[in-house]
């Protein structure tokens, strides 16, 4: 029977129609519920379309300055090493002005979980170049498309994995119910991964914007299967044992 994960609360979201926030949320919630870890989770949500978390999720969730949340969350698993920490962030917070942060806690090993949405683009304040931005993609700063002046997007992936202390990477997409459902493993591998103590997991997911894409949520979902899988590809990038 589908009912709403404990760990969830019963409110109406702030997302716009066909946006993947929603979704991931509720696959974090169950998540926590299945693991038995309510009680023991802390999230982390930053500046951005994923700042609100803590309206929706029934457990323990507090808010960072913009990019900081690797930051914190070192901070607070350190000093409360029992406890479960992820962020829950987004491609501006986390690899534009939080891209020091998140490549120094990979670089120490920090034995934290970092949920990282990329959709491309900054949805919150209207749409922008991110660093994620693919080629040719237009967007409120990119008007006739991104170009080779802009740089090209950086594959936070491909790059993390690289780093020796680095557990577990690996990279999903919310296009379709199968990629769903892989989604939810790989986030659940990550806490998994925390919860036996074998360092730093992050997990990134292609999202849906269709608002600031300008499509419908159906074209926005195609859109990622056909454009934004071929430049990010799919797939476990790094799985330490």
């Amino acid at each position: 029977m589908f009912v709403l994960p404990k760990s969830l609360k019963p409110v109406k979201n702030h997302y716009c129609p066909g946006c993947g926030h929603g979704i991931v949320h509720r696959l974090f919630a169950e998540i926590v519920d299945e693991l038995g870890i309510r009680e023991k989770m802390i999230a982390i949500a930053p500046v951005g379309c994923a700042v609100f978390g803590y309206f929706y999720w029934d457990f323990d969730t507090l808010e960072a300055a913009h990019g900081r949340p690797p930051a914190v969350a070192t901070a607070i698993k350190r000093l409360m090493p029992e406890k479960v920490v992820v962020t829950y962030q987004g491609d501006g917070d986390l690899i534009a002005i939080g891209g020091n942060e998140c490549l120094h806690a990979a670089n120490r090993g920090e034995n934290i979980t970092i949920f990282f949405l990329n959709n491309t683009c900054y949805g919150m304040t209207g749409g922008q170049m991110a660093p994620t931005t693919i080629p040719g993609q237009k967007t409120t700063t990119t008007a006739q498309g991104r170009t080779s002046l802009d740089g090209n997007p950086i594959k936070v992936c491909e790059l993390i994995s690289s780093i020796d202390y680095v557990t577990y990477v690996a990279r999903t997409s919310l296009h379709s119910p199968e990629n769903i459902l892989e989604t939810k493993r790989a986030m659940k591998k990550a806490i998994q991964n925390q919860i036996d103590n074998k360092g730093f997991s992050l997990v990134e997911i292609l999202s849906m914007c269709p608002t600031s894409w300008k499509m419908e949520p159906y074209d926005a979902m195609k859109y990622i299967e056909n454009v934004v899988s071929k430049e990010f590809k799919l797939g476990v990038y790094k799985d330490r044992k």
